[in-house]
């Protein structure tokens, strides 16, 4: 059952998708630096391979329209709805992890090393690491960074960043990827990794 769900944030309101299967094991929230992702197909389709895997999902827009992304406006904004879902009855107890791309990954990072506690893992694809800086070595939830394999660029950025976090960590290349895994099968790789790395850490 997927229910519409709105956070107040101060300069603005939220919109989200909460959908929870009835035996859901964690929760996954999907953290979209922008104002309209959760209708994106593509996003999706993500929602619903983790879902498969018993995983309750968050689709969640971080930004209203005519925002832009900017890593600290993200992150504050990602902890609000971290906030928010602790105190929700039906998501309080499900461990949490967050999936997140471009700068939305910077974002996600940098909000697990500010609540450690409550981030249990982390995965990025095609994301921005390095933007998280100087809070990288303070990560401790297991991450995953997933890098298309035509792009050598994003690899060494995520392979740099790799080796900064405070956890364990891994990079996977997608082979025949580029940065946003349009190319078949790509996408759907994408999610069966993600998929198997929270199976592994939102225990």
């Amino acid at each position: 059952m997927t229910v519409p769900v709105t956070i107040d944030v101060g300069a603005a309101a939220l919109h989200g998708d909460l959908t929870l299967p009835a035996d859901a094991t964690g929760l996954v929230v999907l953290a979209a630096d922008s104002d309209n992702s959760r209708s994106v197909p593509r996003v999706q389709a993500l929602a619903r391979t983790f879902q498969d895997f018993r995983f309750g999902t968050l689709l969640f827009d971080l930004l209203v329209p005519d925002e832009e992304a900017d890593v600290d406006l993200l992150t504050r904004r990602l902890l609000h709805v971290l906030d928010d879902l602790t105190r929700r009855d039906a998501t309080a107890n499900l461990p949490l992890g967050l999936f997140a791309a471009s700068a939305g990954a910077a974002a996600a990072l940098a909000a697990a090393a500010a609540w450690p506690e409550e981030v249990y893992a982390v995965v990025a694809s095609g994301g921005r690491p390095d933007l998280a800086a100087d809070a990288l070595p303070r990560v401790t939830a297991p991450t995953l960074l997933i890098v298309g394999g035509k792009d050598p660029d994003a690899q060494r950025v995520n392979e740099e960043s790799a080796q900064r976090l405070g956890g364990p960590s891994e990079v996977k290349l997608v082979t025949g990827a580029t940065a946003r895994f349009e190319e078949p099968g790509t996408l759907e790789e994408v999610a069966e990794l993600a998929a198997s790395w929270f199976t592994q850490h939102l225990v």
